[in-house]
């Protein structure tokens, strides 16, 4: 059963509370931003993400306020000085970044409530964060205001000038430590989300391999009750069929044979023995033999 809900028939801070628990976890922009007397501003938006590369652009969203309708500092800034550094938001310093959100008067510098260090840009006029692996340094390109509403987004299109990162988080092959980064996503209500140790996993790229598809399992394998979704797109990912030669071969496997020419077993026994070791070759990392496997039972 679903429950089914109308945007138009909602109270927005209703759809507002669904959109944050639903749609999450959301990367952070802390956006620093300076007013047209150059008095800097600091603020977290969750409604941001990276939408390109040629030309690099970011896109976050310091929407009208739900409450009363008026705007942020962040945005009325932009509006005098089109420029913003965004910083990223890891583990160590979310506590502080969440302190820097409050609503306090026009003028206060974050930068000293939440104890976070400026530091000079290179082409813009607001500081970067010197806590924080990675700032980028952006000109606002557009400002996209999508209604005038309490709660309405303010699209603000950035093209990046500079990236800033920190030497230590770098790969030999020039990218990220995913590991080490340690950064952190916005969930809905006080909750947020730490991407570091098992929160981690990884899923590899299909990008222009093949794959022969879920459908093209074995009808057992593609309807098992044990096997999830998860499991049957591992499986799914493989680029090949099996060879009838590679099926032979695998049922001549001594833990193989054990299930298949168990006189005992029913024939649901023996594919639920078989299924149980697809999984085994999958969480071994065996992605091609657990697929052989599963192609015993046709």
């Amino acid at each position: 059963m679903y429950k089914t809900i109308n945007p138009a028939e909602t109270a927005p801070p209703e759809l507002h509370r669904l959109m944050l628990g639903a749609i999450a976890p959301r990367p952070i922009a802390f956006a620093s931003t300076v007013d047209a007397a150059g008095v800097p501003n600091l603020a977290p938006f969750s409604f941001f993400n990276a939408f390109g590369v040629n030309p690099a652009t970011l896109v976050f969203s310091p929407s009208r306020r739900g409450r009363d309708n008026t705007t942020k500092d962040t945005f009325n800034n932009l509006k005098e000085v089109p420029e913003v550094v965004i910083n990223a938001v890891t583990y160590s310093m979310v506590e502080q970044v969440s302190l820097a959100s409050t609503e306090f008067p026009k003028g206060v510098n974050e930068f000293e409530k939440a104890g976070f260090t400026p530091l000079p840009s290179e082409k813009v006029k607001p500081f970067r964060v010197a806590e924080s692996p990675v700032q980028w340094e952006c000109r606002v390109r557009n400002i996209i205001e999508t209604g005038k509403g309490g709660g309405a987004a303010n699209l603000v299109i950035c093209d990046v000038l500079l990236v800033h990162v920190n030497e230590g988080l770098l790969l030999p092959n020039g990218l990220i430590n995913t590991r080490a980064i340690d950064l952190v996503g916005r969930m809905g209500g006080d909750f947020y989300v730490r991407a570091h140790g098992e929160a981690l996993f990884e899923v590899e790229k299909p990008l222009t391999k093949p794959a022969i598809g879920i459908d093209s399992l074995p009808f057992t394998l593609r309807n098992s009750p044990l096997l999830t979704g998860n499991e049957l797109g591992r499986l799914g990912s493989v680029e090949h069929a099996p060879t009838e030669e590679e099926i032979s071969a695998a049922a001549n496997l001594e833990e193989v044979k054990s299930i298949i020419e168990n006189e005992i077993l029913t024939f649901d026994a023996r594919t639920e023995k078989l299924h149980r070791l697809v999984r085994q070759k999958l969480n071994e990392g065996k992605k091609r033999e657990a697929l052989i496997i599963g192609f015993l039972l046709k």
